[in-house]
């Protein structure tokens, strides 16, 4: 059985090369089709997860780069052919090209696509012309749980909510800290048993896993997370998987489906696993039985490292950046009996990790993996205590 599923772009290969000198000479700019073509296959070299193409006042198009997180300028698309990139990038997506006044969404198959993955395309309108963030999805082996670099304990935790019959998994953290692919590799430790009849709801659908029926929500035809969660459990599922609970409708359902004997599984934004709880009461009714419906909440981040070809200086091997790929950092909570007793008493504020990210952070910055500075970045904090 082989898996399509998403990687950390930093675990990918990077060239020896420079940003700001190499590309500009080896991207061609005879058309815009050989051009988006080179910036892609550059791009999967240095191991980047994001395009962003923006228009220019002087009708140039700006490309960066989001490397380990952080974006980067990249190159800069002559006016010459500017004008054509977004037709050919959304040609190749399958997006109507004459509409360029309205968002739209799309998907450049690895068929299509120069790296044998997916690529997710996103347009949007400005004042310049039309934006476009092409996203990357890599062809990969699955990721299982120890793949995740997370510490042991979390592991753990993660495999034996994953085994349990029923309950409430919820996973939460920003945009590019590693979700998904958590999410994935509790598939993959899931379909490894094949005894469980699994549905997801994604939005949209990032790898095909065989042996799980996958749904992708569309709101523009009446199919949201919601309605597409009452059809569902007339499917007889025993695993159901969650994109993202965003409403009042979506938590109730979850919340009745991890009592009646599904084992939910889910994104909710929060900024804790304090937070994740504060927000499921905010959306639910009965606060109690939130509670007892969650078996564990699980919190992350990504973190650049230090390159160890230069400890940070900058070099050709980190694109002069002084790091080199992510580290992960976790704090989870196992919700028991006792911990939603005190939740029955003093509310979410009784939900505390043993070990805090901003602690986990403190001892990856006295090993030398990474810097207060990038902790600040990360968390917003420039008092966190490296001593």
């Amino acid at each position: 059985m082989t898996y399509t599923t998403l990687v950390d772009p930093c675990d990918l290969p990077k060239r020896d090369v420079n940003l700001e000198e190499h590309h500009t000479a080896t991207i061609s700019t005879a058309s815009a089709a050989e051009c988006f073509r080179d910036l892609v296959h550059h791009a999967v070299e240095l191991g980047v997860s994001d395009l962003h193409f923006t228009p220019a006042s002087d009708q140039s198009i700006d490309v960066q780069v989001r490397l380990d997180g952080v974006l980067q300028p990249f190159f800069r698309v002559p006016a010459a052919i500017a004008d054509q990139m977004p037709g050919r990038v959304k040609y190749l997506a399958g997006l109507r090209t004459y509409q360029t006044r309205f968002p739209q969404d799309g998907r450049i198959s690895a068929e299509e696509a120069p790296h044998g993955g997916d690529l997710r395309v996103s347009t949007y309108p400005t004042i310049h012309g039309e934006k476009l963030v092409v996203r990357f999805f890599h062809a990969s082996q699955p990721s299982f749980f120890e793949d995740l670099r997370l510490p042991q304990n979390t592991i753990s935790a993660l495999r034996e909510a994953v085994n349990c019959p029923s309950g409430m998994i919820l996973i939460t953290g920003p945009a590019g800290s590693g979700k998904t692919t958590t999410i994935y590799a509790a598939l993959a430790e899931l379909t490894g048993r094949g005894d469980r009849h699994i549905i997801t709801l994604e939005d949209p659908v990032e790898t095909q896993v065989p042996g799980v029926t996958q749904t992708e929500v569309n709101p523009a035809v009446g199919l949201d997370f919601a309605t597409a969660l009452r059809y569902i459990l007339r499917q007889d599922p025993e695993v159901i998987v969650i994109g993202e609970i965003r409403d009042e409708e979506t938590a109730a359902i979850a919340v009745r489906s991890a009592f009646t004997g599904h084992l939910v599984i889910a994104t909710l934004h929060a900024g804790s696993c304090q937070g994740v709880l504060e927000r499921l009461f905010d959306m639910t009714e009965d606060n109690y039985a939130a509670a007892a419906s969650v078996q564990l909440i699980l919190n992350q981040r990504l973190i650049r490292r230090l390159c160890p070809q230069c400890a940070g200086q900058g070099c050709a091997d980190c694109l002069d950046s002084g790091f080199s790929g992510r580290v992960p950092l976790a704090e989870h909570v196992r919700i028991n009996e006792q911990v939603r007793d005190h939740v029955k008493q003093d509310g979410p504020r009784a939900v505390k990790p043993d070990t805090t990210m901003q602690l986990a952070s403190a001892t990856l910055i006295k090993q030398g993996i990474t810097t207060p500075e990038e902790t600040a970045r990360l968390f917003g904090d420039t008092q966190i205590d490296s001593e």
